[in-house]
């Protein structure tokens, strides 16, 4: 009889194995293979469902041997599917063949399969959206459904390149995975413990500075780790044990580190990888997503900065003594070099006109090198098999999940739901772009709920975006906002992953977590609209101008202060709950386009300010 031991044990080598083998792929595609789609698709979908089968243990971590077994049946099986998939694939670029019924059956019995270990990995919300698609589909008109033949939906999902191995898969697998690939390497290597020393050395002479080194650090490290989860895990447990200590709240405390974290997927360049699947998507430049996302991204951080500041004010909380701050050394800055050289690698290579896999090959190499030149420890070839295995397994994952999003995607255009829903939003909203925004953007949420940043986007933007570019949006401004919402789910309860993610290492519910990342990421749910009344923050769009920019700027700081006073309750002293309300109302009327109510509500914020400081003074001399 096997024990349960010793399964365990070979599945666990087999599950590296995998992962090290799905991250050398990605590397030699993105370096250097020219393959065929059919190749790079099936291959990379190939390891992340069977590294799925092997690395799966479940909460605890222990189950019966029959699992196993199963689990290893089940790798098996998917195995063969694919082979007779290639083979398909294969023959139909060279003919035009019947596919059977039996052969048909396989498509589903993969699709299941698929979606089985989704389900593993991610739980209910995300495989709901599978079900609710594949059910769909496949229910006759009479009944709402899309009447579809179960053999048309397998030939068309699975033996395509439209459906489970359409152009999501195909772009992580050429693009996406290599990126995953340089922050595993900067991870593994040490980089994110010197950016966090440096993050804590630039804000030790703020109030609150371990708070403000949270938001420095997880934004600039969240921008390469293409998940809010695990940023928010691999920097939690260093900075939010510090932000208690100086005297946050246990909730304040996990509500930054998630919604700092949470930001570095809206952070150019890399943009937890969603940049390139929005470049694949709408036809725009990766180049031009990135400098259109760079403002608003430089607004959310500095909201996060000034709530920060406000809360530490009011529960007086001294800056960090002088003899307790972070102080850097040259060899802190000289390491850091490993984690900014890549980056202005990926921008320089870019402006060269080369593509984004290229830049991201060059930027993994720089840091590599760099990596052993900086850091002796990286020297140790065990430190490069880590990295790789630890790529290997974000790779896995986040490709396992984009298979199941195929499968959805293909569904939507398939049957052409997406144009439907959306022609559906413009008829409730009677064509009127602010309502139609609120409908987006509440949809946004739902749909984005306990789903990872990049399935999200995939989902929305697919049925959503076209509603909004529809209403004469621009369509980077469209797909901005409904990834701005796909990513603020992520903060927002009932479902939000990254507060739920930090409240156990707060030691706070993940609830109260969850409402506190909220108020700290209010900014976030209001930039979207700004980007779409005032298109010349993005700056790539037609008939932008720098004045323009300046203007939405200036009136983003007036409601970033209108926000951040309101929120937290405090102006020099405790703010009365009207005034509250008050602030936040005319924070909101300065990003209005009409000049003339802008310039009043700024006034009037301007009015409530001052005079609340003259109480102040007065209160404080009586």
């Amino acid at each position: 009889m096997v024990s349960t031991l010793s399964l365990t044990r070979v599945l666990d080598i087999l599950a590296m194995l995998l992962a090290a083998s799905m991250s050398l792929f990605a590397i030699y595609v993105a370096g250097f293979g020219v393959f065929d789609n059919v190749v790079v698709s099936g291959a990379t979908v190939l390891l992340a469902v069977a590294y799925g089968f092997a690395a799966w243990r479940g909460d605890d971590g222990h189950h019966p041997t029959p699992v196993y077994i199963v689990h290893i049946a089940l790798l098996a099986v998917f195995c063969v599917l694919m082979w007779w998939w290639v083979q398909i694939m294969f023959t139909q670029q060279q003919l035009i063949i019947f596919i059977s019924e039996f052969q048909n059956l396989h498509g589903w019995i993969a699709i299941i399969m698929i979606t089985y270990i989704t389900w593993r990995f991610f739980g209910i919300p995300m495989v709901a959206v599978v079900l609710v698609a594949g059910i769909w589909v496949l229910l006759p008109h009479t009944f709402g459904g899309a009447g579809e033949a179960w053999t048309r939906v397998a030939q068309n999902l699975w033996y395509t390149t439209d459906g489970v191995f359409g152009r999501p898969v195909e772009v992580v697998g050429r693009t996406v995975l290599i990126y995953v690939v340089l922050g595993a390497i900067l991870q593994s290597a040490g980089a994110g413990a010197v950016l966090l020393r440096v993050a804590f050395a630039i804000t030790g002479r703020l109030a609150g500075g371990p708070a403000h080194a949270a938001i420095v650090g997880s934004a600039m490290f969240g921008t390469m780790s293409g998940a809010a989860v695990a940023n928010v895990v691999s920097t939690g447990v260093f900075t939010i044990p510090v932000i208690k200590k100086v005297g946050f709240s246990p909730r304040f405390a996990g509500g930054v580190e998630a919604a700092a974290s949470t930001g570095g997927q809206i952070t150019p360049p890399v943009m937890g990888a969603v940049a390139f699947l929005m470049a694949d998507l709408t036809g725009i430049p990766y180049l031009y997503i990135i400098v259109a996302a760079a403002i608003p991204a430089l607004m959310y951080y500095l909201s996060l900065f000034t709530i920060v500041s406000l809360e530490a004010k009011r529960k007086k909380i001294a800056p960090i003594p002088r003899e307790d701050r972070v102080k850097l050394t040259l060899n802190d800055g000289i390491k850091s070099i490993a984690f900014f050289v890549p980056l202005m690698v990926i921008v320089g290579v870019l402006l060269t006109g080369r593509t984004p896999q290229n830049a991201g090959v060059y930027a993994a190499a720089s840091a590599f090198v760099l990596s052993l030149i900086l850091f002796p420890e990286f020297r140790h070839p065990r430190k490069w098999l880590e990295a790789l295995i630890d790529a290997g397994r974000a790779s896995a994952t986040l490709m396992i999940v984009v298979a199941a999003i195929g499968f959805v995607i293909g569904v939507v255009n398939m049957t052409g739901i997406g144009l439907w829903f959306a022609e559906r939003v413009l008829s409730f909203s009677g064509q009127e772009l602010g309502f139609a925004l609120v409908m987006v953007m509440l949809a946004s949420l739902v749909l984005g709920m306990g789903v990872p940043t990049g399935a999200a986007y995939l989902i929305i933007g697919i049925v959503l975006g076209p509603a909004i570019a529809k209403l004469g949006v621009p369509l980077v401004a469209a797909h901005l906002f409904v990834l701005y919402f796909g990513v603020m789910s992520s903060v927002t309860p009932p479902v939000a992953l990254s507060a739920f993610a930090a409240a156990p290492i707060a030691g706070a519910g993940p609830m109260e977590t969850g409402w506190a990342a909220v108020k700290l990421a209010a900014a976030g749910f209001i930039i979207p609209f700004v980007f779409v009344f005032h298109t010349d923050i993005l700056l790539i769009v037609e008939g932008a101008t720098i004045y323009g920019a300046a203007w939405a700027v200036l009136a983003f700081v007036f409601t970033t202060w209108g926000l951040g006073t309101g929120i937290i309750g405090w102006d020099a002293d405790d703010l009365p709950a009207w005034q509250r309300v008050l602030r936040i109302i005319t924070g909101i009327l300065c990003l209005f386009t009409d000049w003339r109510v802008a310039l009043a509500a700024a006034a009037a914020l301007v009015a409530m300010t001052i005079l609340q400081r003259v109480r102040s003074r007065s209160v404080a001399l009586e």
